[in-house]
């Protein structure tokens, strides 16, 4: 095959080796010095859709999105096969990073999903792709939430993050297209994906509250009394399990009746810090506690009174107290 009359060959040593130490500082964080080797790269090998798509991917990492659209169309348009290669699916990130919709639905549909609709649609790409596990803060404290997946590469959290996160209940995250893991729930594994970055902000503040729940049926009914009036609160005493680096990433069991606990393989080393998970549900394992931490998302007009009304309806089994906005 010919492109602009150059044949296409096997990339040269000098190539390789160029493009291998760029990786390698890319690992390290130079990113700068890696740009400079990945663009020597291109410059010996033009005609190659790798030497793009690796400068793509690196734009990707710095979240340069403009030049990592650059990048990315002149990797696809040197591609010998058209269809499922990685090059359209990062594309595909890009383009929604920059919410570029008509360049995002030629990338997924030539990557070979099937999208709704035809090619001249140009808004927000909306499928339902069900509910998965998403690593928010990947490279730091990091903590694996729930969330409802929009497309190929927007998920809405549905969990309520931990403050340290930083995220908040119903905020859209870009994420990565590899999983990195996997949380099995019900007998069904459920891939983790790493968040890119922030997408769409939610303006529904995060509140911690302390509650004296007698039994599970009462906090439950907490957790009713919010969605019903369609905010969220989720029993952090019981959904979230403090993991090792190594377990989180790896196939976890999340709803196998165990309280939230600290990995035994954590053994507290700062260097390694342990990873957030939450479960895909509340767990009923272990002995009830009657005092709950518990995570609100609600406005602050009316988390007050959301919870004034779940306490009044059993006065004798429930009380809260030490409502604060965290996030």
């Amino acid at each position: 095959m010919r492109i602009f009359h150059r044949a296409r060959h096997r990339p040269s040593a000098t190539w390789r080796q160029t493009t291998d130490r760029a990786f390698t500082l890319i690992g390290d964080g130079r990113y700068e010095d890696a740009g400079a080797l990945l663009v020597m790269a291109a410059d010996l090998e033009p005609w190659l859709s790798d030497s793009w798509f690796n400068l793509a991917l690196l734009h990707k990492f710095r979240r340069d999105w403009e030049q990592a659209r650059s990048a990315g169309l002149r990797a696809v348009a040197l591609l010998d096969r058209q269809h499922g290669a990685p090059d359209w699916w990062n594309l595909g990130i890009t383009a929604t990073a920059l919410q570029d919709w008509p360049l995002a639905r030629r990338a997924w549909q030539a990557y070979g999903l099937r999208l709704p609709g035809g090619p001249g649609l140009d808004g927000p790409i909306e499928l339902d792709l069900g509910t998965t596990p998403v690593r928010l803060s990947p490279d730091g404290e990091s903590e694996v939430v729930w969330g409802r997946r929009l497309d190929p590469a927007r998920i809405e959290v549905l969990s309520i993050p931990l403050p340290s996160s930083g995220r908040r209940w119903g905020e859209v995250v870009l994420h990565d297209g590899a999983p990195h893991g996997e949380r099995v729930a019900d007998g069904v594994a459920y891939p983790v994906f790493d968040e890119i970055e922030l997408w769409a902000p939610s303006p529904v503040p995060t509140w911690v509250v302390l509650l004296q729940a007698a039994t599970a049926a009462d906090r439950d009914a907490l957790e009713k009394t919010v969605a019903d009036a369609g905010y969220a609160a989720e029993d952090w005493t019981s959904s979230v399990r403090l993991l090792c680096r190594t377990c989180s990433e790896s196939r976890m069991a999340i709803d196998d009746g165990h309280t939230a606990h600290h990995d035994p393989h954590d053994d507290g080393d700062p260097l390694h810090p342990g990873h957030l998970s939450h479960l895909s549900q509340g767990s009923a394992g272990g002995p009830w506690q009657v005092e709950r931490e518990c995570g609100i998302a609600a406005p602050a007009g009316l988390v007050r009174s959301l919870l004034e009304r779940w306490a009044a309806a059993s006065p004798a089994t429930r009380a809260y107290r030490d409502l604060e906005e965290v996030c």
